[in-house]
């Protein structure tokens, strides 16, 4: 997974960025990038660049930094910054003008008191940083031992250390509270550091750690999302899907986000059909309104004495009966605005080499019967060894 500031973009195959060969060394390089189309346009003149610029750390974790050296910065360039304590490393993940709005998006006032930029990251700053992300894996696995060896209920997602290796952030999630204060007693007494515990929700794990979803493609909060809005199971029921959790749910164990991409379409296009609770009074009977087709516009109701036996009825043959309704008049039947059905015409498709498009699996091969034929090749040994001998090697008789 690379951007392209550590891809191999110029002629010699020399990384531009991280320097790492087009495998991403620094965290997920495409975690909530974001576009600068503003790079090729320079300022006015009289107008100086902005001085605060956006920093990317481990996955996805960013930041807003005042650069009050006024170092030319780019995207790419890895810095060394303000941290408590010590100082922290990471990517410059965004710089100029879009800046400013990044910082509106996230409420982060133009004049705020932010973390300064010490300086760019040298060789010292970014083999330690190797080092100290060289060791967060093994310190997790180490970690969660000691959390089990405790019985907390807890579980330890992420570890992330700080550029200089002063430091090391314990991401976990838990259900309740946690009482840790033993933990991290032990956390200091195993790794020798100062530690920090910061529990996450599930969402927010899945985002840290990434993975494919249900779709084939990357989660979509560890990519481009960041705002993680309240999913209801209303949103199913509108749309018209199972209720099944373990399709409806997410890796992060919630529903998915993706639910309410399209809800506001469905939540539209439902306000020109009649309610779910309708009722149709006919002279057979009442009829309920069972299932829904959004894209059809079609209706099944059901007499509520033959729950079994579904009709079919249009959203406007609907709107007709409920207007008789309201007049406190009653149709005769529903089988009286059933839709038709109408036969479904087979198209005789073709693919690029000309052949039809019938599936070898649609009619099954006739497969020749091995054993059949073993059989009927024993059978014929059998007879051959039961024949007499011919006339002539036969036994004479005395």
């Amino acid at each position: 997974m690379a951007c392209n500031n550590c891809s191999t973009g110029t002629k010699d195959g020399v990384p531009k960025g991280c320097n790492n060969n087009g495998s991403c060394g620094t965290g997920s390089c495409n975690k909530l990038t974001v576009f600068d189309w503003l790079s090729n346009m320079g300022l006015p003149q009289g107008q100086e660049p902005f001085d605060v610029v956006e920093v990317r750390f481990k996955n996805g974790r960013k930041d807003f930094f005042r650069n009050p050296e006024k170092l030319s910065l780019s995207m790419g360039d890895i810095v060394a910054t303000e941290a408590s304590p010590g100082h922290d490393v990471g990517i410059v993940s965004l710089a100029g003008e879009l800046v400013k709005v990044q910082m509106n998006k996230k409420n982060t006032a133009l004049n705020a008191e932010l973390p300064k930029i010490y300086r760019k990251a040298s060789q010292k700053d970014i083999d330690i940083w190797s080092e100290a992300r060289n060791r967060e894996e093994p310190v997790r696995m180490r970690a969660r031992e000691l959390a089990i060896a405790l019985n907390l209920e807890m579980k330890i997602s992420d570890v992330e250390f700080q550029g200089d290796g002063s430091k090391a952030t314990f991401y976990y999630t838990a259900n309740d509270r946690v009482d840790f204060r033993q933990l991290i007693k032990d956390f200091a007494r195993e790794f020798s550091i100062r530690i920090e515990m910061k529990q996450v929700g599930f969402r927010q794990e899945a985002s840290r750690l990434g993975g494919i979803g249900s779709c084939g493609r990357e989660l979509c909060c560890s990519t481009w999302l960041t705002d993680f809005r309240s999913v209801n199971t209303s949103a199913a029921r509108y749309q018209q899907l199972s209720l099944n959790p373990q399709k409806l749910a997410g890796q992060c164990g919630k529903l998915k986000c993706c639910l309410n991409y399209e809800l506001d379409t469905y939540l539209d296009a439902l306000k020109s059909f009649p309610d779910l609770d309708t009722k149709l009074f006919t002279e057979k009977g009442n009829a309920n309104c069972q299932k829904v087709d959004i894209f059809k516009e079609l209706m099944w109701f059901c007499y509520e004495n033959n729950p079994a036996h579904w009709h079919v009825l249009t959203v406007e043959q609907v709107k007709e009966i409920l207007a008789v309704n309201a007049k406190n008049q009653k149709v005769a039947a529903l089988e009286d605005f059933v839709v038709e059905d109408t036969k479904t015409i087979e198209k005789n498709f073709q693919n690029v080499v000309g052949q039809d498009s019938l599936n070898r699996f649609d009619k099954p091969k006739k497969r020749p019967n091995k054993n059949k034929k073993r059989r009927n090749n024993n059978n014929n040994n059998k007879q051959q060894q039961q024949k007499p001998a011919n006339k002539k090697n036969a036994p004479k008789k005395n």
